[in-house]
């Protein structure tokens, strides 16, 4: 019997992992781990340019968020050259980022994480992808789910100039304002997503809630983690995606306390393990003690689910339905089932839809005045969002020409790393017995990480210095014959 498990690649998530799991003698996990092998350089690369440059080139970190990485850098450019920018700027900035959030969040549910529920999570593999989830409820859903995200993509496009690498974003502003023609487009596209919002809450009730044994595995213990929960919130405690404080809630739900994002360095750290790239954060505030969960542990998330456990509610009333009976359903407050995130995926999907309409049928969104120029010499600035995958943080220093001296950037599967790590080894632990696995095992071992919709393209950056390459030589058995190793 194999002492040794490894599932490399990991699939259907941004960026490139491998889970290694070690077995005991009676079979049994002794340990799982999340390895992320990749690296990626970008606050190393950001030292000695400008710091206008920052939406554009953070934007490259990744292909599936680029929004979110432009709109955290453009805010800490608002905060680095101390300028608020107009009203009809900051609606045009939110309006285009419901409308990503919209897009991204139909992304996961259909082409990544909902083929497990839709088509099963024991089906055959090269059925649990969109196209299986095409034949399982019909070509024309499928394509709905399509033109939704390209006529979403296309407003994005036309407004910020790409839609894969927005360009609008400026420190104390927008590059374009919203024409009169556009705006018409812009309500027309959030009329659709909200239809569209409803469909899909519709088919997960069906799918996933009328079936009693997706039920039982949602709130199995195999997927349960009791750790604290941090989001954006607005002024009435309610989710927002754009701008807002942070609000940390504990295990039972009680306030550990709430806080402005540019003091996330007094409350956020971070911990390295020798055993993969991506960095662990903790809440300074309670302190590293490990890989465990609990009122004592340091372990929090972010992600649809933590939002929603931060917040008091939605602020748009379908949403707030929404979240009403997903709290009657699975509550009591905070709700700590993992998987719970698909079904907290859509809830906020369906208030993105209903924020783009409300912006777009706002008519100070036409209003030419779409920047402030700045006036003063640039030091420090912070911007954060909240990402699809969880709550983003940009900081940049500069000197007084503007280039930047240093850049960090926490984005949400950092925050989220240490509860990815146990979701990974608790499913392993749970699922795993007398070193018995099959295909379909190792994808519910999978869907432990899939909830949170990683990104590990964007989680991994470079430690000072300090890069570290092993290489091992095996022969066709297996038999390591030689280590190579730069450290």
């Amino acid at each position: 019997m194999s002492r040794e498990i490894l599932i490399d690649p990991m699939t259907r998530l941004e960026g490139h992992g491998r889970i290694h799991i070690f077995l005991g003698t009676d079979g049994g996990v002794d340990r799982a781990y999340l390895q992320i092998p990749e690296l990626r350089g970008f606050e190393k690369f950001a030292q000695g340019r400008r710091a206008e440059d920052m939406p554009q080139i953070t934007s490259r970190i990744c292909g599936v968020c680029p929004m979110a990485h432009h709109m955290a850098a453009t805010k800490a450019l608002d905060d680095l050259y101390q300028v608020d920018p107009p009203p009809a700027a900051r609606k045009i900035r939110e309006l285009l980022y419901s409308a990503f959030m919209v897009e991204d969040h139909a992304l996961h549910f259909f082409f990544l994480g909902g083929p497990d529920f839709i088509v099963g999570p024991d089906a055959p593999r090269q059925k649990r992808n969109i196209l299986g989830v095409i034949d399982a409820v019909g070509l024309e859903v499928g394509k709905e789910v399509i033109g939704v995200r390209k006529q979403l993509r296309d407003l994005v496009a036309e407004v910020a100039g790409k839609a894969i690498h927005p360009v609008f974003g400026l420190p104390g502003g927008v590059s374009r304002s919203v024409s009169s023609e556009v705006r018409p487009e812009a309500a027309a596209a959030a009329a659709r997503a909200i239809q569209f919002s409803q469909f899909a809450l519709g088919a997960f009730r069906e799918a996933v809630l009328g079936n009693p044994g997706y039920v039982e595995l949602i709130t199995s213990e195999a997927y349960t983690h009791r750790t604290y929960y941090m989001g954006l919130v607005d002024e009435a405690n309610k989710v927002t995606f754009y701008d807002g404080r942070l609000r940390i809630v504990g295990p039972e739900s009680k306030e550990l306390l709430t806080f402005d994002g540019r003091d996330y360095l007094s409350h956020v750290a971070e911990h390295v393990e020798p055993w993969t790239y991506m960095k662990f954060c903790f809440l300074k505030d309670i302190g590293w003690n490990g890989f465990a969960d609990g009122a004592g542990s340091g372990v929090y998330s972010v992600a649809p689910l933590a939002r929603l456990n931060a917040a008091d509610g939605m602020a748009t009333p379908r949403a707030q339905e929404a979240y009403e009976e997903f709290m009657t359903t699975l509550g009591p407050k905070p709700v700590h089932y993992t998987l719970a995130n698909h079904w907290a995926r859509i809830i906020e999907l369906v208030y993105a839809a209903e924020r783009m309409a409300e912006l777009a049928a706002d008519p100070e969104i036409t209003d030419p005045r779409v920047r402030t120029l700045p006036t003063v010499a640039p030091r420090e600035g912070i911007g954060v969002v909240e990402a699809p995958r969880g709550t983003l943080f940009h900081h940049y220093q500069t000197d007084e020409r503007g280039l930047v001296t240093a850049a960090n950037m926490i984005v949400a599967t950092q925050n989220n790393a240490a509860r990815i790590a146990l979701s990974v080894d608790k499913a392993a632990r749970a699922l795993i017995r007398n070193g018995q696995v099959d295909d379909a095992l190792l994808n519910r071992v999978e869907m432990a990480f899939r909830a949170y919709d990683p990104c590990m393209g964007c989680s991994t950056h470079s430690l000072p210095g300090h890069m570290p390459l092993i290489v091992d030589v095996r022969d066709a058995g297996g038999t390591l014959l030689r280590e190579i190793r730069r450290d």
